[in-house]
């Protein structure tokens, strides 16, 4: 029974946890909004990649590119920050997002006509993009590092205009997971800075709640059942802001400052103690805040995790142990002897040997014990018997 509340306390927790993500996520998307941030740190990888960290010549000749300009209104303007970007970095009017078959393709023409958007690069009969024209004009990409990559990825070419551009979408693919990288750690730290934010403005304690859950029965069913219905639902971890805060308003958990601060299990709050006042509410919200920072999709998966395992446990618990078949048989039915009377010892009994005659002479007097009787009345004599074969000499 002990197990089966711990359970359903962690089942409460988790199923918080994912709606307090949800939440702090929505309010993450916000922020995104409004300042583009993914774009700021995809301008920045770039400029890494190109190893024009100041764009001033094939990063912006990329972004001025026809292939890549297309993808923001504005005019392209650097970034200040040229080392790692910062948490709220803006992206202004940036590409948020670019294909890595326009960056290969950008860069293929930049290399093979040039960085200038002019009438002699847009005429019909200026050069013709293909490898020996990218080869040979590859000094149109002012950087020797380009240069350089440019030219190991024409080498396993092997000729081929296709396998070249493949080869550039790898490069920029691998590069941008490490933009990816980026990003998603600055998103942990703003989930992060939300969620601490949030938890001390509604109060949402995890220590707290998770004693009230293992206090409260009623209130722990409630949450268990909600959970159950939760797990089910895959489109879960794209609940909007407003369903998310409606459904933790409804699980009637012990949040907000109504009561003020929280007082000491006793409800002695004339005196201020260190552990209840301010050492638990900190280490509840801090605990609140880190979950946040984990995401939904983390917590959905485990919220799964731990439904499959209670849903193991508790039949077991309902069951109990089962004896041995052996001893349930042993108990149902017990053996009971009986002595019969064919069994009973004789007592008092004397074994009378007669001597077997026959034609009037004594043979033996243990003739009968031989059982050598070949008829009713018709006795074999010992030496008469066969000669017998082995036994001990």
């Amino acid at each position: 029974m002990f197990g089966s509340v711990i359970f359903e306390v962690a089942i409460g927790i988790i199923f918080l946890y994912i709606l307090v993500s949800l939440i702090c996520t929505s309010i993450r998307e916000g922020i995104e909004t409004i300042l583009k941030t993914r774009a700021a740190y995809l301008e920045r990888g770039v400029r890494e990649l190109l190893h024009d960290r100041e764009a001033k010549n094939i990063a912006r000749s990329f972004f001025e590119h026809p292939m890549i300009s297309s993808l923001y209104s504005s005019d392209y303007t650097p970034g200040k920050n040229t080392k790692k970007p910062k948490i709220f970095d803006s992206g202004k009017d940036l590409p948020s997002y670019i294909p890595a078959k326009n960056f290969a393709l950008a860069l293929m023409d930049i290399a093979a006509r040039g960085a200038k958007n002019n009438e002699a690069t847009s005429d019909a009969n200026s050069v013709e993009m293909s490898v020996e024209s990218i080869r040979t004009n590859i000094l149109n990409i002012q950087n020797l590092y380009v240069q350089r990559a440019m030219l190991t990825a024409l080498d396993s070419a092997h000729g081929s205009l296709d396998r070249l551009q493949e080869n550039l979408e790898k490069w920029f693919d691998s590069s941008m997971d490490r933009v990816s990288g980026w990003y998603k750690r600055s998103t942990q730290w703003i989930l992060f800075m939300i969620g601490l934010i949030a938890a001390i403005g509604l109060n949402i304690n995890t220590i707290a709640i998770a004693d009230y859950l293992f206090r409260n029965e009623d209130a722990r069913k409630l949450i268990v059942a909600r959970a159950e219905n939760a797990a089910k639902d895959t489109s879960l971890v794209q609940m909007s802001f407003d369903k998310a805060q409606s459904e933790l308003a409804e699980l009637k958990l012990p949040m907000g400052w109504e009561n003020g601060i929280i007082a000491a299990r006793n409800n002695d709050n004339s005196k201020f103690k260190i552990w209840n006042h301010l050492a638990v509410p900190v280490l509840g919200w801090l605990l609140t805040a880190f979950a946040a920072a984990l995401g939904a999709p983390f917590w959905f998966d485990l919220l799964n995790k731990v439904m499959v395992i209670r849903a193991t446990v508790k039949p077991a618990e309902k069951s109990g142990e089962e004896g041995s078949e052996d001893r349930q048989n042993t108990k149902q039915n017990p053996v009971v002897i009986q002595m019969t009377t064919e069994m009973e010892p004789k007592q008092n009994t004397e074994i009378v040997h007669k001597p077997v005659t026959r034609e009037g002479g004594v043979l033996d007097e243990e003739s009968d014990i031989d059982n050598c009787k070949v008829g009713a009345e018709v006795l074999t004599a010992d030496e008469d018997l066969p000669q017998s074969e082995g036994g001990i000499s």
